[in-house]
């Protein structure tokens, strides 16, 4: 069962951050759909994976997500 999860993460600032969270979050869950907005610095994956698990692969690719 997917949901829809809205992060918000500070670091991100170009096209490259946008590819490294997406494939971050796509390596753990490959059907995920990830979308990136850069302004907002917000991140919305509908996905199976629990927030903290989609947190830490941002977390491992040097991005800072905030708390819910």
């Amino acid at each position: 069962m997917s949901e829809t999860l809205t992060l918000t993460v500070r670091g991100m600032d170009c096209g490259h951050c946008a590819r490294a969270v997406t494939e971050a979050i796509r390596a753990e869950d490959p059907r995920a759909e990830v979308s990136v907005d850069l302004p907002s610095g917000t991140v919305r994956a509908a996905t199976s994976l629990p927030r903290e698990r989609v947190a830490a692969a941002i977390t491992a690719e040097g991005y800072t997500v905030e708390p819910a």
